[in-house]
């Protein structure tokens, strides 16, 4: 099925999925978190740890479409959130990286020729529950902190 992504562990003759495109969708992230100018903080974040953090987005993307974990949600972005608040990333930031991340998604579909329509619901869901627990792990970080 040329062009349509799939859900992630169907198997197709080319193996599609938004899992087998993590790669492309990282870097392409990567390079406008860095250089977008509502993202500043992130400048001071390793990169390493940038392409670790984004790529593991589009990973957890493509398994929450395919398992709807909450649980699994849930924990990598309260943490996110939490690791986020200890390097000074304001949270504004924060949550524009992810708003950068779902867009990312969306023209690198229509840039590939991508089929999103199936998926798109789900997407736009992963993607507010992400939002919501890596907020709420930055607010309990903070609440937290030392005054």
């Amino acid at each position: 099925m040329p062009g349509v992504i799939i859900l992630p562990m169907s198997p197709t003759p080319r193996g599609e999925g938004i899992g087998a495109h993590t790669e492309g969708l990282t870097s392409h992230a990567i390079q406008d978190l860095v250089m977008n100018p509502r993202t500043p903080s992130f400048r001071r974040v390793p990169r390493a740890e940038i392409t670790e953090r984004i790529g593991a987005l589009y990973r957890s993307l493509a398994g929450w479409i395919a398992t709807h974990d909450d649980d699994a949600v849930r924990a990598a972005y309260e943490e996110w959130g939490r690791k986020r608040f200890t390097q000074d990333i304001p949270l504004s930031e924060i949550v524009y990286a992810v708003i950068l991340a779902k867009q990312h998604v969306h023209r690198y579909g229509k840039d590939h020729g991508l089929d999103l329509k199936a998926v798109e619901p789900m997407i736009g869901e992963f993607f507010d529950r992400a939002l919501y627990y890596l907020v709420r792990g930055y607010e309990m970080q903070a609440s937290s902190a030392p005054r």
